[in-house]
């Protein structure tokens, strides 16, 4: 195992400064070469709904972030799939449920599965069609060679195989027992990740290989992949942002990234693409709380990651394309990350995946279309194959259920983490997200017929994709990928 010198690449590039997706095998029109937009998808960890300065966030600004949310549209009710690492990156990478693919939880350096090859990835979809493809940054579908991006249509890779919190320096390292963290280069692990300076290099050096990207392939469509291993504990930020927000490192931290999403849009500006790239940026899942001075925020939402209520599941979303995508917009249309890989590949002339997917195309809507409704139902699943709450329009169904909860529980401090539970029992409840966002109010007996219609809903996915807590087997689920013998 190679061990050179601890990252090689230099975060002087600091000092440049602030700058500037439907099921079946469906087939899309071809696009013309010289018009195939690039894509950037910025993906953050741990992303709360509130932590960006345009929702709310106190103690430190976003201004690259708020500027791409001005000269784009913010969707305000955009939901990640899953409330949890690996199961959350699957739904955006193959536009499915992933409890449909197998997946579910986050996997451990340990674990000997991963995404299955026969599932089709964004970037395999993206490469049919000319697009060279990268990732750089936390990858968490599968940490053995048989599972890592460049077998899953990625030409380059750069990052950590999944959480860079599963190390020797885990808070509960006593009974974890994490083997070292390496980064990867490619299908080979590099440099260790040894020390929380380590892990504050992270950013700058996933931002200086994205903008390599760019200029390398400036003259041919490209798909960038940017899934940031921060703002996940354990936080750290480079000397150039240590110490620079009034909310502490967790502060400072999500200062460097704007500033990362600010050096990847001034790039495109300096290589004359800024007009032709389609940019998306979006969370992975809620905050996990109980971090306390190190988690983030879900802007009043309840409760946090790992949990399916909506300050689990509901992340900010971004999405700008001068010209295409309207500026200055907000809209409230359910939304999810598996929506993200039918739309990307229409807008990119790519075909879509022959195996069936959930995600719907939100094209229309994404070019101004406000008119458009592309998604009016959504399935919260969790655990190994839980379903806890079911979604059709603002009303919502929640199914009584085991699950975590933060809530009276002392907060953690200074990336030590505070306590919470697994097992909560969590009653039924119906909640019209309209007026009760924070999901408060029980209105259950105030609407039976609401109800009855959310079970038959419910009734519909255990049929498909099964329910654990009810010992049911979906008809139509797919096996996850396993490490070869």
């Amino acid at each position: 195992m190679k061990q050179p010198r601890l990252f090689s690449i230099l975060i002087a590039c600091l000092m440049v400064g602030v700058g500037w997706l439907v099921t079946g095998a469906q087939t899309s029109a071809p696009v013309p070469a010289a018009q195939k937009p690039n894509v950037v998808l910025f993906f953050m960890d741990d992303l709360g709904y509130g932590d960006l300065s345009c929702t709310g966030a106190m103690g430190y600004l976003t201004p690259n972030l708020d500027r791409m949310a001005a000269e784009g549209t913010r969707f305000t009710n955009f939901l990640a799939a899953q409330p949890v690492c690996t199961a959350s990156r699957a739904s955006l990478l193959t536009g499915c449920y992933p409890n449909r693919i197998g997946i579910a939880g986050a996997y451990g350096p340990s674990s000997t599965v991963g995404l299955n090859p026969d599932e089709e990835t964004l970037a395999e979809l993206l490469k049919e069609q000319g697009y060279a493809t990268g990732i750089f940054g936390k990858w968490h579908l599968g940490s053995k060679q048989a599972f890592l991006p460049l077998q899953h249509g990625f030409d380059e890779y750069f990052g950590v195989p999944y959480s860079h919190d599963m190390w020797p320096h885990h808070p509960d390292q006593a009974h974890a027992k994490y083997p070292p963290l390496y980064l990867i280069e490619g299908n080979q692990p590099t440099n260790e990740v040894k020390y929380l300076t380590d892990a504050g290099e992270l950013t700058a050096a996933i931002t200086d290989r994205a903008v390599s990207f760019i200029r390398q392939h400036r003259k041919a469509p490209f798909f960038l992949y940017i899934p940031h291993p921060l703002p996940h504990v354990p936080l750290a930020a480079s000397p150039q942002f240590r110490g620079k927000s009034r909310r502490g490192l967790f502060g400072d931290v999500l200062m460097e990234l704007d500033w990362s999403v600010g050096q990847v849009m001034q790039e495109l500006k300096a290589q004359g693409l800024d007009k032709n790239t389609l940019v998306l940026f979006m969370g992975d899942n809620g905050p996990w709380l109980n971090y306390g001075d190190h988690a983030g925020s879900t802007a009043g939402l309840r409760e946090g990651k790992g949990t399916t209520y909506e300050g689990g599941n509901r992340v900010p979303c971004l999405v700008r394309w001068p010209g295409v995508v309207p500026a200055g917009r907000v809209s409230n249309k359910l939304l999810t990350t598996m929506d993200v890989l039918p739309t990307v590949a229409k807008l990119c002339g790519a075909r879509q995946p022959k195996r069936p997917i959930d995600g719907v195309d939100w094209t229309a809507l994404l070019k101004g279309d406000d008119t458009q409704t592309p998604r009016d139902r959504f399935y919260y699943y969790y655990r190994k194959n839980n379903l806890e709450a079911v979604r059709k329009g603002d009303w919502k169904l929640v199914f009584a259920h085991p699950g975590r909860t933060y809530e009276g529980f002392p907060l953690g401090r200074n990336g030590q983490p505070g306590p919470s539970t697994e097992n909560f029992n969590f009653p039924t409840a119906l909640y019209d997200l309209a007026h009760d966002p924070g999901e408060r109010y029980d209105v259950q007996a105030q609407h039976p017929d609401i109800v009855q219609s959310l079970q038959k809903l419910a009734d519909e996915a255990r049929a498909d994709l099964g329910d654990e807590l009810q010992q049911r087997q979906g008809a139509n689920t797919r096996p996850v990928g396993q490490q070869a013998p």
